[in-house]
């Protein structure tokens, strides 16, 4: 628990030394995205571990569709491909902005029969279309996977998720990136975290170096997530958001507290609040022992039975419920204060749910 607190205390530290953030970090340029893209594939080559291909039937059939464009056909014939060699897989990517032909990138290969793991499986060509139904890469190649299977007679071991692997610079562009830099279109930044504050702070420091270099204001703050800009004469698109791009603000947010009860992580934000208030924590553990014993009769006995008499222990354990009082008007106070009372995180998590409830804790409270 002691680790944790410290912890916390030293990012708190370290966030306040190093503050200040460039803007090409905390926005993003309008007009300027990545493209999902989708594609249906198979991956050959697995060592007896891929689709059982009774139970997967697109599986079959898409591997006899493979053959018929390779010139081989086994449609009508008593043979009937049984191997488990074969998986069929989903390949998923993110087409970069401004990809163009030739350019490679990563995809991510993904089982959809019953495969056991795409351990040294290899990617037949596969098309990759985006949501307007358009190839705009293929992918083929070696998959790389993070974990594995070991399988013998009486027990299994498998390590991550041998089903899912990656295939670095394993898809080539085909077809250019829709979208670009048009000299014509209205420039415009866009806040990743939405803030007032902080798309004031970035439009004021935009002002100043447009002031200090163009004797003229480049920026407006539209609303709480954009600021428009306005290009100098003689200055490129990419230069002035390169220029841009350098400048140092301090980034506002809200404040916030986070909460994941599946792992007991707690992230408290650093500008959380907390109003005086009194802080009682204690729990009560029943244990329920069933003992039973067995009753026989006398050796010899002409009458009786062997039974089993139960026999129940009950132990409850209350533990210590000190009344704490909490003035946590700043991080660092709240992390002391907690740390003083000794809890650990499930603890923490139940008070500060119960601080948001009675009004005391001063920040959105984000339970995942």
């Amino acid at each position: 628990m002691r680790s944790i607190c410290a912890l916390l205390l030293l990012l708190l530290a370290t966030s306040v030394a190093t503050a200040a953030t460039r803007i090409k970090d905390i926005t993003d340029v309008r007009g300027i995205r990545i493209n999902q893209l989708v594609g249906y594939g198979l991956v050959v080559g697995l060592n007896g571990t891929g689709d059982t291909l009774r139970n997967s039937p697109f599986t079959q059939q898409s591997v006899q569709a493979m053959l018929d464009r390779m010139g081989v056909n086994i449609r009508g014939s008593q043979y009937q491909p049984r191997t488990r060699n074969v998986a069929a897989v989903m390949v998923t990517a993110d087409l970069p902005a401004f990809g163009r032909k030739g350019t490679r990138f990563d995809v991510t290969v993904s089982s959809l029969g019953d495969a056991k793991s795409l351990a040294g499986g290899s990617l037949v060509m596969t098309s990759l279309m985006g949501a307007d139904q358009t190839i705009y890469a293929a992918a083929q190649g070696q998959i790389t996977i993070s974990g594995f299977l070991a399988k013998g007679a009486a027990e299994t071991v498998t390590s991550g998720i041998p089903t899912r692997g990656r295939i670095p610079n394993g898809a080539i562009i085909e077809k250019d990136a829709p979208g670009g830099l048009d000299e014509g279109d209205p420039l415009e930044l866009v806040l990743r975290n939405p803030d007032f504050a902080t798309a004031v702070r970035v439009m004021d420091a935009i002002n100043t170096y447009g002031e200090e270099h163009f004797g003229r204001k480049l920026a407006a703050a539209k609303d709480f997530q954009s600021i428009s800009l306005r290009k100098p004469n003689g200055m490129s698109t990419p230069r002035l958001y390169a220029e841009i791009g350098e400048l140092m603000v301090d980034p506002d947010q809200t404040a916030r507290v986070v909460i994941d009860e599946r792992t007991g992580t707690i992230v408290i934000g650093a500008d959380v609040r907390i109003s005086t208030v009194a802080v009682a924590h204690g729990s009560i553990t029943v244990r329920v022992t069933e003992m039973p014993q067995v009753s026989q009769p006398a050796p010899f006995a002409d009458r009786g039975e062997t039974v089993v008499v139960p026999e129940t222990y009950v132990d409850v354990t209350e533990a210590g419920g000190n009344v704490e009082i909490v003035r946590g008007t700043k991080l660092r106070e709240l992390v002391t204060a907690l740390n003083r009372m000794g809890l650990k995180p499930i603890g923490i998590i139940a008070i500060l749910q119960a601080m948001k409830t009675a009004g005391a804790l001063q920040a959105e409270l984000v339970v995942q």
